[in-house]
C-alpha cells in the first residue's frame, strides 16, 4: 500500500472516469479511514484518470490503449504507478491484491476482468449487469466454486438485496424491478419514431453515461436488469415482474407467498447502493437528505407498454431462450445503440435490430454455456449478425431517400 494511503477495506475499480466509478471514489473521499485504492482501471479519459492517481495514490492503474499509457506516464512524471494496457490490463487490476473489486465497467468488455476477479477469490460490487446478463450461469458457477461474495450495485438489486434480508428463499414469490420508463415514458409511438439522440439521453431522475441512458429509454436497461437478476436471486423468468415507477423513490420490491410485499425506498442517488456495497453490512452516514414523503405527495405505478418499447418484452424472450441467448441479445445491443448514437440508425431501428438478431439465434441455437470462450463466440456472433442489419437497413434507407 503507498504510504499516502488510507487504511481500511483495500479497493480495486474497474471503471473509475464512468458514472460509477466516479461515485465510488466519492464515496471513498469521504471516508479515507474506511477505504483505500489499490488499482485503478479506465479507458480513454486519460486526464481524469491522471487526476484521480494523484489523489488516491494507487499502486497500478490500468488505461485502454499504448498512446493512452504514454500520455498518463507523462502527465504523473516520476511518481507513476505500475501502468498495464487493454483487456490485459483490466484483468491484472481485477486480480491485484485487494478486499473488494467494484466492477463499473459498462458493456461486454467488463465479463472477463469480473471472471478474473472472482476466479482470484475477490469479492465482487457488481454494476457492470452485462457480466450476468452474457454469463450468468457461469459466473454463479464460479463465486460458489471461490467462495466469494457478488454485491449488486445497481439501485433495482441492492434494493431487492435488502428487501430479502434474512427471509427464507423459498418464501419468495417474485421479485419486482421499478423502472422509471425514461425520458419518453409518455410520448405517444409515433413521436418516438422521430426521437433524437439528445431526448433519448435526457433522463428524467438518474445522472448517467450515454450508452446506460439509451437503454433507458428503450427500457432494454430494464430487461438487462431482468436477466441479472435471475442470476443473482436464483429465481425463475415467471418470478420477475417489471413496473414503471416514475419518481424513482421505490427502488424495487420482494412480494412473499404470505401476500407481504416489501419495498425499499430511497432519494435516487447511486451512492446509497454503491456506499452498502462497500460497506455491508454496515450502512454509512452519506449526508444525504432525507426521503420527505409528504412532500412527494403521491407514488405512481404503471404497467410498462411493451408495443412502444419491445425490447424489455426480448429480454424475457432472451432469458427464456437459453443460456447464451442472453449474450446473444446484450451485443446487438451495444452495436444498435453505437450505431443511433452516431447518428446513423432512427431510435425505433434498436429494438428492431435486437429483435431481428435474437429471433435469428433461437431460431438456430440454444443451449448451455461451459466456458467464457462459447460466451465469446456467441458475443461475436451476435455481432457480427448486427452489423449485417445495420449495414442492409443503411443500404435500404439510402435507397429509399
Amino acid at each position: 500500500m503507498s504510504a499516502d494511503q488510507g487504511g481500511g477495506k483495500r479497493l480495486s475499480l474497474l471503471g473509475s472516469t464512468g458514472s460509477i466509478g466516479e461515485q465510488t471514489l466519492d464515496v471513498v473521499r469521504a471516508f479515507p479511514e474506511r477505504f483505500s485504492v489499490g488499482a485503478l482501471a479506465a479507458g480513454t479519459q486519460v486526464e481524469k484518470l491522471a487526476a484521480q492517481v494523484r489523489e488516491f495514490r494507487p499502486d497500478l492503474v490500468s488505461v485502454g490503449s499504448e498512446a493512452g499509457r504514454k500520455e498518463l506516464a507523462e502527465r504523473l512524471g516520476a511518481g507513476a504507478p505500475e501502468i498495464v494496457v487493454g483487456a490485459a490490463g483490466l484483468v491484472s487490476v481485477a486480480e491485484h491484491e485487494s478486499d473488494l473489486v467494484v466492477a463499473g465497467l459498462v458493456g461486454a468488455v467488463g465479463l472477463a476482468p469480473t471472471l478474473a476477479a472472482i476466479r482470484a477469490g475477490r469479492d465482487v460490487a457488481l454494476a457492470n449487469k452485462e457480466v450476468l446478463v452474457m454469463a450468468g450461469a457461469l459466473v454463479l458457477r464460479e463465486v460458489k466454486a471461490k467462495g466469494v461474495t457478488l454485491f449488486p450495485v445497481d439501485s433495482e438489486h441492492s434494493a431487492i438485496f435488502q428487501a430479502l434480508a434474512d427471509n427464507r428463499p423459498s418464501d419468495i414469490a417474485r421479485i419486482v424491478l421499478t423502472a422509471s420508463g425514461g425520458p419518453f415514458r409518455t410520448w405517444p409511438a409515433e413521436r418516438i419514431r422521430t426521437a433524437s439522440v439528445a431526448e433519448a439521453l435526457a433522463h428524467p431522475n438518474w445522472d448517467m453515461g450515454k450508452k446506460i441512458s439509451i437503454d433507458s429509454a428503450t427500457l432494454t436497461n430494464k430487461g438487462l436488469e431482468v436477466i441479472e437478476a435471475r442470476w443473482l436471486f436464483d429465481v425463475g423468468p415467471d418470478q420477475i415482474g417489471v413496473v414503471v415507477h416514475p419518481q424513482s423513490i421505490v427502488h424495487s420490491l420482494v412480494e412473499y407467498r404470505d401476500g407481504s410485499v416489501i419495498a425499499q425506498m430511497g432519494l435516487p442517488d447511486m451512492r446509497v447502493p454503491i456506499a452498502l456495497a462497500l460497506s455491508h453490512p454496515e450502512r454509512l452516514p452519506l449526508g444525504l437528505p432525507p426521503l420527505d414523503l409528504p412532500a412527494l405527495a403521491k407514488l405512481d405505478f404503471e404497467e410498462p407498454d411493451l408495443e412502444r418499447f419491445p425490447s424489455l418484452g426480448l429480454a424475457f424472450d432472451a432469458l427464456r431462450g437459453g443460456e447464451a441467448a442472453p449474450a446473444v441479445f446484450n451485443a446487438a445491443n451495444e452495436c444498435s445503440v453505437a450505431a443511433f448514437l452516431a447518428g446513423e440508425i432512427p431510435f425505433p431501428a434498436i429494438a428492431d435490430t435486437n429483435a431481428r438478431v435474437l429471433m435469428r439465434f433461437l431460431d438456430e441455437s440454444s443451449g448451455a454455456v461451459g466456458s467464457l470462450e462459447e460466451v465469446l463466440e456467441a458475443d461475436a456472433w451476435a455481432r457480427r449478425e448486427a452489423a449485417a442489419v445495420l449495414g442492409a437497413s443503411h443500404r435500404q434507407e439510402r435507397s429509399t431517400a
